[in-house]
């Protein structure tokens, strides 16, 4: 059972998910790992190994204590290691942003939103398992249907078109550019920016 010792200085703790390893790099599946990436390069934050397998690394976005972490583990596997991160930070789910792929969006949308089911998202799951709550934040990256409900597995482990590709980079900007709004200005403001039409 995950035990809460939240502090009310505790920082958020953002999380990108996806599977460890050259030969899972750009697929659909790593998209989340790709979103704290980028937002690891823009606020000069070094992503390193450290015990709890995960790669983190502290920063501050507008003014908030944040923790950037990509597990280690495989994707099913992950929850384990978000959870040694929200008690190392002293923070609670609430604390949590979550950045992960999403079947049920089309490449180049992003969403985010509060709490919600897994979707079958095998990431999400072991988070919830671990954690025993879904009141964490998600940040959806789109990266579109499989063919058919029997590959879903194949399609979120593979490469994609290069114009699946360009647009689910669109949405990674869209969504890095979201969690500042949060941060600033709160989930509002977050979802009317990135839900908002573009261009």
């Amino acid at each position: 059972m995950f035990r809460r010792r939240r502090s009310p200085n505790a920082p958020l703790v953002i999380v990108g998910l996806g599977n460890p390893g050259p030969g899972y790099a750009r697929t659909r599946h790593n998209a989340g790992a790709e979103l704290v990436t980028l937002l690891a390069d823009r606020h000069g934050a070094k992503l390193e190994r450290a015990k709890g397998q995960a790669r983190s690394a502290g920063t501050t976005i507008e003014g908030r204590r944040v923790v950037l972490a990509i597990p280690t583990t495989f994707m099913n596997e992950c929850g384990r290691a978000v959870a040694r991160l929200i008690r190392k930070s002293d923070a609670g789910p609430e604390d949590l942003i979550v950045c992960h792929d999403e079947l049920d969006l089309a490449p180049g949308v992003a969403r985010i939103k509060s709490g919600g089911g897994t979707a079958g998202h095998n990431g999400l799951r072991s988070i919830e398992a671990s954690l025993r709550s879904r009141d964490f934040l998600r940040v959806r990256i789109g990266v579109g249907k499989p063919p058919s409900k029997f590959e879903g597995t194949d399609h979120v482990l593979s490469k994609m078109t290069p114009e699946d590709r360009e647009a689910v980079d669109a949405a990674i900007l869209r969504a890095a550019d979201a969690i500042v709004v949060l941060i600033r200005e709160g989930l509002d403001s977050a979802q009317n920016y990135l839900h908002a039409p573009s261009g």
